[in-house]
């Protein structure tokens, strides 16, 4: 008797390995391994949120890099011997000969309208503890401007809700006006005004806040709120703790974020908040990578990457 079940367990004990091994069989023929081949470079130097590589011959500039821990880079520079990288992340972590991995991907956000209502950094990466954003496409950071023939006139009014500003200074969507003033002064306050008069109109607005306070964001954010207009706006931050690198990008990705709307043939309005710690920021990542000073110590080119700027966008 005992003979005859251990007989019939070993049956089945053979016929669940033989099944075993059939479905093994089937699942590695269906496999077709590829060989992929990374460039990894080398942590030359680390320095205050910058860091200089060695060992990626084919790395393209503005292109995200990944270091150990997956913290992020921008390529700044491209020299003969080694790469300037600008740190996206704290760089307490890294250290002098760790890897550097490409990602052979340029500096790109997420679009699309999974954006409104969140609060987001210049990464597209969330801040408001709503979970990962919904967006289902990317778009580079630096893409070809319309031509200016290409590009409609400004010919419909931007209501601010300030009655001495739309009496006396004409805006119009598409164009770029700076506001000017001392320290506080209300600056802020004005283009939160601006915002929330938009309520009604269908603009979507973005406030990109630059080397701000958090204390100071979290007011904004809570202002449209309450003013309930966030479900119409995107908020990109970039406060005074993050890193230089951080900062510099982040007018850069509020303005990707809503050339996506205007193609889309609907109206945005971005605030800028505020562009001389933008300047600070491009000043400080220029400096630690060795790149000529200008007029007091800035890069000759800010100056002219502000004054195209814009304050609203227009459909084309």
């Amino acid at each position: 008797m005992n003979s005859e079940v251990n007989k019939l367990e070993n049956q089945e004990l053979k016929t669940f390995l033989d099944d075993t091994f059939d479905t093994m069989e089937k699942v590695l023929d269906g496999q077709n391994p590829e060989l992929r081949q990374y460039e990894v470079g080398q942590v030359e130097f680390v320095g205050r949120d910058i860091a200089r590589v060695s060992g990626l011959p084919h790395i393209r500039a503005e292109e995200l890099v990944r270091f150990a821990g997956n913290y992020m880079g921008l390529v700044f520079n491209i020299d003969p011997k080694e790469i300037g990288v600008v740190l996206l992340d704290p760089s307490e972590n890294l250290q002098v000969g760790s890897e550097v991995q490409r990602t052979k991907r340029v500096l790109d956000v997420p679009v699309g309208d999974g954006l409104l209502g969140r609060v987001v950094d210049p990464l597209g990466r969330p801040l408001d503890g709503l979970g990962e954003v919904n967006t289902v496409m990317r778009l580079p950071v630096e893409r070809p401007a319309p031509a200016v023939m290409d590009r409609a006139p400004v010919v419909v009014p931007l209501q601010t809700g300030i009655k001495v500003i739309d009496a006396l200074i004409p805006v119009g969507r598409g164009q770029r006006e700076l506001i000017l003033g001392d320290r506080m002064t209300g600056k802020t306050a004005i283009a939160v005004d601006t915002i929330i008069n938009q309520k009604e109109t269908g603009i979507i607005s973005i406030y990109c806040a630059t080397g701000k306070k958090s204390a100071d964001v979290a007011k904004v954010i809570a202002d449209l709120r309450d003013h309930g207009v966030m479900g119409s706006c995107i908020v990109v931050v970039a406060t005074g703790e993050d890193t230089p690198g951080l900062q510099f990008i982040a007018p850069y990705a509020a303005t990707s974020m809503g050339e996506y709307f205007v193609e889309q043939g609907r109206d945005v309005l971005i605030v800028y908040d505020d562009l001389t710690s933008h300047a600070r920021a491009y000043r400080e990542v220029s400096l630690l990578l060795r790149r000529p000073p200008g007029r007091e110590a800035f890069p000759g080119d800010i100056f002219y990457i502000h004054s195209i700027c814009h304050l609203t966008f227009r459909p084309i």
